[in-house]
């Protein structure tokens, strides 16, 4: 098999992996929804756990690549919230997928993962506190000032949401890996 032949069998591979775990992604938001009982309607879902497995096995632009189109399948399939909820997925998970691919790209072991996970965790979260104060009064036609109140439950439900993904990722990941790199 030529050098041409073989980057195409690995791209096609590797293309196939990304498809697998955006179909996992997207199981698992079916399956899976608890609302956040200080406002409902943030729900946590554990979709984000094969994004980051792809991330961290593919690089931050194939998370990236994951996220949105987990996000926009997703978004018309179980969401009411439409484009709204689309551009808020694509944006809490894009940075957690950046930021933690970024991080993780640069030192691919255990305590480099863990530092990925919880820098990303807390990037998500503070990303989401200004994302929700600009989006969310566009959503609920509601004034800007009546989302502030909220604005620490947004961070707490961010910092929870990607924490729990985030340790299950962290367990998760070795025992996959050598699959997605077969």
């Amino acid at each position: 098999m030529n050098e041409r032949n073989l980057n195409t069998q690995k791209s096609t591979m590797k293309l196939a992996k990304m498809g697998m775990l955006t179909a996992i992604s997207i199981v698992l938001v079916a399956l899976i929804r608890i609302p956040f009982p200080l406002l409902p309607f943030l729900e946590y879902d554990p979709a984000d756990i094969s994004i980051m497995i792809g991330t961290f096995a593919f690089g931050p632009l194939a998370g990236l690549t994951i996220t949105t189109v987990a996000a926009v399948i997703q978004g018309m399939l179980f969401s009411t919230t439409g484009p709204y909820g689309i551009a808020m997925h694509i944006i809490a998970t894009g940075t957690f997928v950046i930021v933690a691919g970024l991080i993780y790209r640069g030192n691919k072991t255990k305590k480099g993962a863990l530092i990925a996970l919880l820098v990303g965790t807390l990037a998500m979260a503070a990303v989401m506190v200004p994302a929700n104060y600009i989006i969310t009064p566009l959503y609920f036609q509601m004034p800007r000032e009546a989302v502030v109140p909220m604005l620490p439950a947004i961070a707490l439900f961010n910092i929870l949401k990607a924490g729990i993904n985030s340790a299950v990722t962290f367990i998760l990941y070795k025992r996959i890996s050598e699959f997605l790199h077969k």
